[in-house]
């Protein structure tokens, strides 16, 4: 299962691959998660996600959180505190 994971504007979004379908969670502080309230088109491609998420998010925007990005990380390699997002 394949999992990505987005910072939307301020808001943290998980999606997961689960039987050819996008299945979506909000990401918590505490590493807790809950599943979105929104769905993903299954023909979206893994590349075309955040791209996705943005357009579907556009309106949450602001001068402070004006950006989507993809997050990489290594579930097995995660240490609390660090910081392991991309620059566009």
């Amino acid at each position: 299962m394949q999992e990505f994971r987005f910072n939307i504007f301020g808001t943290l979004i998980a999606v997961r691959e689960s039987q050819r379908a996008w299945r979506a969670f909000y990401l918590g502080a505490e590493g807790k998660c809950r599943p979105a309230d929104f769905i993903i088109p299954d023909d979206i491609s893994a590349d075309a996600l955040c791209e996705y998420l943005a357009d579907l998010f556009h309106e949450e925007a602001t001068p402070r959180n004006n950006t989507a990005t993809q997050i990489f990380y290594n579930p097995e390699n995660t240490a609390p505190g660090s910081n392991n997002e991309s620059s566009p």
